[in-house]
């Protein structure tokens, strides 16, 4: 059996501007076509009667083909998670190497986005210095911003 990885989904409750955010600031690129799903065949994938997926596929930053980051809305939308917590289980965070974490992190607030912790600088001797700090998303998703340095 061939296994490839394909894409990591984030249900927004505004895709267009979530999507927006992670082209933004991480350099994200959007694959055509925008997404509009409805029809028996997506109510029986999802169990869901009636629902209806809007969004779009961003190419990942260091990938032309590889993984996507894929943002969907669906109608009809469920409650919200009331709480984001970074050790809920579940999908815990994406992670983005960057050259300076401090610029990243600026341009992240500058969008909406929020930091979570301090930046730490830990040495990890022969691998390296680490730079990085956990942040979220304009809808709470969690983020880390990284650097290694030798």
């Amino acid at each position: 059996m061939n296994i490839k990885y394909v894409h990591t989904n984030i249900i927004a409750r505004n895709w267009r501007k979530l999507a927006e955010f992670y082209i933004e600031v991480f350099n994200c690129k959007p694959v055509y076509p925008e997404r509009d799903l409805s029809g028996e065949w997506i109510d029986k994938m999802t169990n869901i009667e009636n629902v209806r997926i809007k969004g779009m596929h961003l190419s990942l930053p260091g990938y032309e083909n590889g993984p996507t980051l894929e943002i969907f809305e669906y109608e009809p939308k469920t409650s919200e998670v009331k709480e984001f917590k970074i050790n809920n289980q579940g999908l815990g965070h994406l992670a983005f190497h960057v050259d300076q974490v401090e610029e990243a992190v600026n341009k992240l607030i500058q969008h909406g986005g929020k930091v979570l912790g301090e930046i730490i600088k830990k040495d990890y001797g022969e691998m390296g210095l680490l730079t990085a700090v956990y942040t979220q998303d304009p809808e709470g998703n969690f983020i880390e911003i990284q650097n290694w340095s030798k």
